[in-house]
């Protein structure tokens, strides 16, 4: 697999998905986002979006991550959030954030390095930071802030699994 920037903001790459097999598909067409994305023979099995913080400089928020359908559950969205990360801090940022919804995407985050802030947006998103504070009672703060949310029976018992648990191991950076 080969992992690569496309552009940065304000540069305007797009990308076109297939909407059938990626989810956010349409948020990827957006010129004001940079691109980042994993290639596999060629043809693109993830992306991820994003831009820099409207109000600190030092910050970039990576706004959407995608996976093609067929590829889910393989590993490719944390090892994509970790490249993206290492690439903006090398560029300069001192902060990536990115805000999740779902304790699988919570998961795979923390399997990328980043960390709960504490901080939820307006729409009921967790915000996550890299680098962060890893320590298992804010790892765990983040699960026990999606418990009183409507959730499906998977995520409920991944909820229950992770009760006690510590953050698990972060994946190497891709090259």
């Amino acid at each position: 697999m080969e992992f690569a920037v496309r552009g940065w903001p304000p540069d305007g790459p797009t990308l076109r998905l297939d909407h059938e097999r990626f989810s956010y598909a349409g948020k990827f067409v957006m010129s004001n986002t940079g691109k980042a994305v994993v290639l596999d023979d060629g043809e693109v099995v993830a992306a991820v979006s994003f831009n820099e913080d409207r109000t600190d400089a030092d910050t970039l928020w990576l706004r959407y991550i995608t996976v093609r359908a067929d590829r889910r559950g393989e590993g490719i969205g944390p090892r994509l959030a970790r490249f993206a990360t290492a690439r903006a801090h090398e560029r300069g940022y001192d902060r990536v954030t990115i805000a999740v919804n779902n304790v699988f995407a919570y998961e795979a985050l923390s399997r990328a390095g980043f960390g709960f802030t504490g901080e939820e947006t307006g729409i009921a998103e967790l915000v996550l930071e890299h680098p962060s504070d890893r320590s298992p009672e804010t790892y765990r703060r983040g699960f026990e802030a999606f418990r009183d949310r409507e959730l499906s029976a998977d995520e409920r018992a991944f909820l229950v699994r992770k009760s006690d648990a510590s953050p698990p191991p972060v994946v190497p950076v891709p090259e």
